[in-house]
């Protein structure tokens, strides 16, 4: 099997990181890989936020947690010391999409570098409120943008689990 297809079928989602930072080139090129996917006549709406500041990163984990309703202490991100945003501008019709791929990029290249990561909802409500309208314009970032999600990333702290079974009715050929 190549390397592109085992990476896609091995990756899973990372419940646990590590504390320490991935390097700048782990990093670089998790995200290079997210500008690469493919979008709506080329037209590249997503862009990426990426977060290690610590301070930042708890902040967008606290209002994260709130969105989701979880206790007070509970990380949705799991630990994992970087987060990396992407949001979508609303003019372009296939924003969601286009944000969805860029975030699905960087997910399989997280794997095929040996790191973690997990898809983290809840970015549309985070930039709907005053606190991700404010983040916005303290970056210095303008647009009409709508967050798509989130890409925890790190260190893996165990081993992935193995892939459930595929479902019986997943695919029909019609030839």
């Amino acid at each position: 099997m190549n390397e592109t297809l085992k990476v896609l079928e091995t990756r899973r989602s990372c419940r646990k990181f590590k504390p320490d930072m991935i390097t700048d080139d782990e990093l670089k090129s998790v995200i290079k890989a997210g500008t690469y996917a493919p979008t709506g006549m080329g037209k590249q709406s997503p862009i990426i936020i990426a977060v290690k500041n610590k301070e930042l990163r708890e902040k967008i984990v606290e209002e994260n947690r709130k969105i989701g309703g979880w206790p007070e202490g509970f990380d949705p991100f799991y630990g994992a010391p970087v987060i990396l945003i992407v949001l979508a501008d609303k003019s372009m019709w296939t924003y969601k999409e286009d944000g969805s791929l860029v975030l699905g990029n960087m997910l399989n290249a997280a794997e095929s570098l040996g790191l973690g990561s997990i898809w983290i909802h809840r970015a549309k409500e985070e930039f709907e409120s005053d606190f991700g309208k404010n983040l916005l314009k303290e970056l210095g970032i303008e647009g009409d943008y709508e967050g798509i999600g989130h890409c925890a990333l790190g260190y893996k702290a165990t081993e992935s689990l193995a892939a459930a079974p595929r479902k019986a009715n997943y695919v029909y050929y019609v030839d």
